[in-house]
């Protein structure tokens, strides 16, 4: 296992630009407003040639109420509890305050190896202040100014010279293969569940759930191990749709979960049982579609709806095949984040989908298939001249990926596409998966 490293302070030092800087990418939410970091974010790094991983907290607040801040101080608590080395982060600019004083104890009475991080550094006129940070009682005070990558460098090599004192370091793999590590992504408008699905899948409480809508802002990378495969877990923000995006933070948001679901493998798209399918659904469906990642689809709260009511089951079934008919191959899944009812059959349907996205057919099956679907269905003709194929042959995966050659691209209507797909799915299901089309011209031999 590797070492952990946690950010800690108060809100507003920049705790998450000193996350994004050292990790060489924008993980974290960062905007000047206290309070937009909640959850723990986990990343792996390293640092001339050993590696190890950094955990960034919300902001804490020893003296906030309220379910949200408690939240993020009990998050910020496990992260200090799990760390091998703690970074607190102070303002240079504002110097000690009250907040960083209880921090200070608060991490002396854990009594874990602490590096203090006087942040904000960037300009000579704020470099006598940071000595003030001395009184802290947790040693010299390393400046920087995370912004700008000043000071950096001192601070990783302190923190792999400490790592080393402490005998937890571990070498940088030269060549890390994470080619069979399935990455899904929880994704789903507002409020359906989506925290309190990963939390129940992961047994504990590893992000924060609130009936609060938006509660969760930066995409949470979890691993965990589920019948012997490695899954990475990624807790998104609510997606709304363009028009309902207005505040700065929630376009930085929606953009951070659109990366997340183009790097994943799966997306599970959480639907809410009791409302059914919205506008907002669709949407969130739409990104899935054009990402051409895997799917399931997830119906949660059915506690809440009609628990074994099959009639119930069925209306809803038909709604989200109707509503959603273009992730027609995606497996519908009933669940309850709450109770767990459905959780197994949900990880099960992830494995059969991960690797049907990853399944790649021989040259000769696509060709037989190809053959026969062509002996039931010639493509119908176009502008007065016929379209032919010629051969049809798999050329990538996640997701499978078919390379046709024909003689006019442009006559391919996409509901012979269509026909096609169907035809192979009546042999081969690929349950939960897209099957990408492309297409090449090539001159008839003579």
């Amino acid at each position: 296992m590797l070492p952990l490293v946690a950010i800690v302070g108060r809100p507003n030092v920049g705790k998450s630009t000193l996350f994004n800087q050292i990790i060489a990418r924008p993980v974290a939410v960062v905007r000047a407003e206290p309070g937009i970091t909640r959850d723990r974010l986990y990343a792996e790094t390293d640092w001339n040639g050993f590696r190890f991983a950094l955990v960034d907290t919300g902001g804490i607040d020893p003296a906030a109420t309220g379910e949200i801040p408690q939240q993020v101080l009990r998050q910020a608590q496990k992260a200090i509890e799990e760390a091998d080395l703690i970074l607190f982060v102070v303002d240079a600019r504002t110097g000690v305050v009250s907040e960083d004083q209880d921090i200070a104890k608060t991490l002396r009475t854990a009594g874990k190896p602490v590096l203090l991080v006087a942040n904000k550094v960037d300009g000579p006129e704020v470099e006598p202040g940071v000595w003030e940070f001395l009184r802290l009682g947790l040693g010299e005070p390393l400046p920087v100014a995370a912004e700008h990558r000043r000071g950096l460098g001192d601070l990783l090599d302190a923190v792999v010279e400490r790592l080393k004192e402490l005998k937890a370091v571990q070498p940088a793999p030269v060549d890390e293969d994470q080619a069979d590590v399935i990455r899904v992504a929880i994704v789903g408008r507002p409020n359906v569940g989506k925290s309190s699905l990963v939390n129940r899948i992961l047994g504990e409480e590893r992000v924060v759930v609130s009936n609060i809508p938006g509660t969760t802002r930066d995409p949470v990378d979890t691993p965990f191990r589920y019948q012997g495969r490695d899954l990475v877990l990624v807790d998104t923000a609510g997606l709304r749709r363009p028009g309902r995006v207005e505040e700065p933070v929630e376009k930085q948001v929606a953009e951070r979960a659109r990366r997340a679901l183009e790097r994943s493998d799966v997306a599970v798209l959480v639907l809410d049982a009791a409302e059914g399918i919205v506008h907002q659904d669709l949407y969130v469906a739409g990104l899935i579609q054009e990402s051409r990642r895997a799917v399931v689809l997830a119906a949660n709260k059915w506690d809440l709806t009609a628990p074994g009511d099959a009639d119930a089951a069925r209306r809803l079934e038909e709604q989200v095949r109707r509503e959603l008919d273009f992730l027609h191959f995606a497996p519908l899944v009933f669940i309850s984040a709450r109770t767990g009812r459905g959780i197994g059959r949900l990880l099960d349907q992830l494995l059969v989908v991960a690797e049907n996205f990853a399944t790649r057919l021989s040259p000769a099956t696509w060709q037989a298939l190809l053959n026969d679907a062509l002996s039931f269905h010639q493509p119908p003709a176009r502008k007065g001249r016929p379209l032919e194929i010629y051969s049809a042959s798999q050329v990538q995966v996640r997701p499978p990926t078919v390379l046709l050659e024909v003689n006019d691209p442009e006559r391919v209507h996409f509901s012979y596409l269509r026909y096609l797909e169907n035809f192979v799915r009546r042999a081969y299901p690929l349950t939960g998966t897209p099957i990408a089309w492309r297409l090449k011209a090539r001159a008839r031999s003579s």
